[in-house]
C-alpha cells in the first residue's frame, strides 16, 4: 500500500461508522469504538538469520515515520505514547478497555494524535506478536481514551 492509499485509508477511517461487533473489515478489524487498519505487513522469518528481522524491523519503522511527517503536517507533532504501562497493569489483572488490551501486546509504543475534525484519536505503531512473526505497520482510529 502505498503512502497516499495509507493516507486514505486512515481520512476513511476517521469518518466512517464504528462495527457495532468486532470482527475483521477490508482493511483489518474493527469493534464498538475502533478500526485498526493493516497499513502494511511483511513476511515471517521463521528462516531468518536475525538480519532480515532487523532489516525489516528498521524499514517498518522508517515506514512509521514518514507516514508520521505527514500526520504531522495535518495535526500538529504527536504524542509518544508508550503501551508498556498498559501492558503491565493488563497483566497485573486490570481491565483495560480495547483496542487498548490487545494492542499492548504487540505494539511497544505509538505516534498518537487527537484528530480535530471527528475528534477521534489517531495512532501509528509497528506490531510484531513474536520475533518469527511477520511485521505490521498499524493505524489505529479510535474515540475510546487511551488508557
Amino acid at each position: 500500500m502505498t503512502i497516499a492509499r495509507q493516507l486514505a485509508t486512515i481520512d476513511r477511517l476517521c469518518s466512517e461508522a464504528f462495527p457495532a461487533e468486532p470482527g475483521r473489515s477490508d482493511v483489518g478489524t474493527g469493534g464498538p469504538g475502533y478500526h485498526l487498519a493493516e497499513l502494511a505487513t511483511s513476511g515471517d522469518f521463521w528462516e531468518d538469520d536475525g538480519t532480515g528481522r532487523e532489516e525489516t524491523e528498521e524499514q517498518y519503522e522508517a515506514d512509521r515515520d514518514g507516514l508520521t511527517e505527514r500526520l504531522t503536517g495535518r495535526w500538529g507533532s504527536p504524542q509518544r505514547f508508550s503501551l508498556a504501562s498498559v501492558l503491565e497493569r493488563s497483566a497485573d489483572g486490570e481491565e483495560i478497555p480495547e483496542p487498548w488490551g490487545t494492542l499492548s501486546a504487540h505494539v511497544p509504543d505509538l505516534h498518537l494524535w487527537k484528530e480535530g475534525r471527528h475528534g477521534r484519536w489517531v495512532a501509528l505503531g509497528v506490531s510484531q506478536w513474536d520475533k518469527e512473526l511477520p511485521f505490521q505497520l498499524l493505524a489505529l482510529v479510535t474515540d475510546i481514551d487511551p488508557p
